[in-house]
């Protein structure tokens, strides 16, 4: 029997598989530093990122599965996952784009959310390692697919650098025109995967203004700024310093769940967001190309199932930082176009840099 497991704790043969006749398995990324990035081609998934803390010990940082099957069968489909073709929430699931209308699959509340009922997060993507440090995969999104016009072709490369940064680089195109949004869904505890609170870590985003949303998690259109809220985050503070506080927008989301516009007039790769955590000293920054980010800490997690190495993730054991253009943007002609059309290149790059204090 093959017992080889990764830095992480992993057994890669249980994440050999077959979905919708697709192969699926385990792909491991090293560095010269001796940090590891093991994912999965199924979602194109990270299932574990193996960084050094303060002491020089190896931490897992991303909450995750232990196999294939877990992950089929997980009350949160999005551990790690590359969201698409449309990240976050389209209302009502319907959009217009040149004149034609379209009908998208609802799955959260009455609005579409991830792309649908199967997004990429549930697809087999095609995998090449081009090195140790290196995979990139490929999806084609088929015209129609979950409800979007135009067949879409899409690459996601992920890299991790000699210096622990995971740069995630995207690049589609399309035969029709379409819509597009993706980001990376990881799940964060820089205390390590599977510590219960992330209360603690303290939290920068480069931030002005961010996007309130109604009680479906839309935004109602306009920009806000953070200023004198619970939403500012533009100087450190801990996550869990205000999240509970009396205020409308957190009562929505049971805490952080919105959009901040991220401070930038170019999409040129720039500094997002710093997260650290106490404990461990692992310090994260975010650097995307982007117009702004979702902060999610984790609010409807529920602690039900166990993950990785039978830890339990409850109620805000993690926090996202999803990179992406604005929630129903579609319909949006205010926002930032996430129209995509023939002869166009979608080209984006997110990178996740870990330091320890």
């Amino acid at each position: 029997m093959n017992t080889i497991r990764t830095l992480s704790g992993l057994s890669p043969r249980k994440f050999d598989s077959m979905i919708d006749g697709r192969a699926t398995r385990l792909y491991i990324l090293h560095n010269a530093s001796g940090s590891e990035v093991c994912l999965t081609n199924y979602g194109a998934k990270i299932v574990s990122l193996m960084v050094p803390d303060r002491d020089g010990k190896l931490t897992d940082v991303v909450l995750g599965h232990n196999s294939i099957e877990e992950y089929l069968s997980s009350e949160e489909p999005y551990f790690g996952a590359i969201c698409g073709r449309y990240a976050n929430r389209i209302a009502r699931g319907h959009f217009t784009l040149d004149g034609t209308n379209y009908s998208l699959a609802i799955n959260n509340g009455p609005n579409s959310l991830h792309g649908g009922v199967k997004g990429f997060n549930a697809m087999v993507w095609n995998a090449t390692q081009k090195d140790e440090q290196t995979l990139e995969l490929i999806y084609t999104s088929r015209d129609g697919e979950e409800g979007y016009p135009g067949t879409l072709h899409v690459t996601v490369t992920y890299h991790l650098t000699d210096d622990n940064a995971v740069e995630i680089s995207y690049l589609a195109t399309t035969d029709n025109p379409t819509v597009l949004n993706l980001t990376n869904h990881s799940y964060f505890n820089l205390s390590g995967a599977g510590d219960p609170y992330i209360g603690d870590h303290l939290l920068e985003i480069n931030a002005d203004c961010y996007l309130p949303t109604d009680e479906t998690a839309i935004p109602y259109g306009e920009k806000v700024p953070v200023e004198e809220t619970p939403m500012d985050f533009r100087t450190p503070h801990t996550v869990g310093e205000r999240i509970n506080d009396d205020f409308e927008q957190l009562h929505i989301g049971r805490g952080y769940d919105h959009t901040y516009i991220l401070n930038k007039q170019s999409e040129e790769l720039s500094f997002c967001a710093r997260c650290s955590s106490p404990k461990t000293g692992i310090r994260m920054e975010c650097f995307t190309t982007q117009p702004g980010v979702q902060l999610y800490t984790g609010n409807w997690m529920t602690g039900n199932f166990e993950g990785k190495l039978g830890r339990r993730y409850p109620m805000r054991a993690a926090l996202c930082l999803e990179t992406q253009h604005f929630p129903d943007s579609p319909n949006r002609p205010e926002y930032p176009s996430v129209v995509l059309r023939p002869g166009e290149v979608f080209r984006h790059k997110t990178c996740y840099k870990f330091s320890h204090e």
